[in-house]
């Protein structure tokens, strides 16, 4: 316990600060994304990302909306974790973790996608009893209720990636950690379809897009080309 408390406070108060404020950015781009797609009229153009042969066979696992809603925790504490990196990884972090943002963004606002749940019968079995279909329901209901939009690229798989990515390989973060990392990014995946919030296509865009900006980052290092600028 000592050794946890110790090195909660080592954690940087820019840690802490990136760390709500990309939350809040995250949220802001979705709803942002679904209002512009409205205003420019792509809204209306939206497409089902569905791929029949492999969705239909993946089951609603009503349990899984604990960890889908876990997510939320997960990337609040992505930048907080990177942030006990070197500041050159940090920077480098927030600039991949941002452009990911911005291309999920885009592809939200000229390609949107969108989900029947009453065609796919989920509201129904949603309001069933238990706490687990209790859950679902006010998931569903706040976010879109009978139709879900901006599904591809699934926020929920490139944000949970790039928390993982961004520690994966730093010897300031214990192993237990980035292992944990790694554990939760898998689930919150495997969430996003057993839910049946996202198709399987999302988490392939999602990941794809996350790997993506990541390696990208690391070879152009922006971080370290400018303080080598400045020097």
């Amino acid at each position: 316990m000592e050794k946890l408390v110790r090195r909660i406070k080592e954690i940087p108060a820019y840690g802490w600060i990136f760390g709500f404020a990309y939350f809040a950015l995250q949220y802001g781009m979705y709803r942002l994304a679904d209002l512009l797609s409205r205003v420019t009229g792509t809204y209306e153009r939206a497409f089902v990302p569905k791929i029949p042969f492999i969705d239909d066979r993946i089951p609603l696992i009503p349990f899984f909306i604990v960890i889908y809603i876990f997510s939320y925790i997960f990337w609040i504490f992505g930048p907080v974790i990177a942030s006990l990196t070197d500041k050159r990884n940090f920077k480098n972090y927030l600039t991949g973790l941002s452009a990911a943002y911005i291309i999920g963004f885009l592809i939200f606002v000229f390609f949107p996608t969108y989900m029947d749940r009453a065609s796919e019968g989920l509201m129904e079995i949603s309001s069933g009893s238990g706490c687990f279909n209790g859950l679902l329901s006010a998931i569903y209901n706040a976010d879109g209720g009978t139709k879900a939009f901006n599904l591809f690229p699934s926020y929920h798989c490139l944000i949970s990636l790039y928390c993982y990515l961004g520690i994966r390989k730093r010897p300031e973060v214990s192993l237990g950690i980035r292992a944990y990392s790694l554990i939760m990014t898998l689930l919150i995946c495997c969430s996003t379809v057993f839910t049946k919030q996202h198709y399987f296509i999302d988490i392939v865009g999602g990941l794809s897009i996350s790997i993506l900006c990541y390696i990208i980052v690391q070879k152009l290092d922006p971080a370290g080309a400018k303080r080598a600028a400045e020097q």
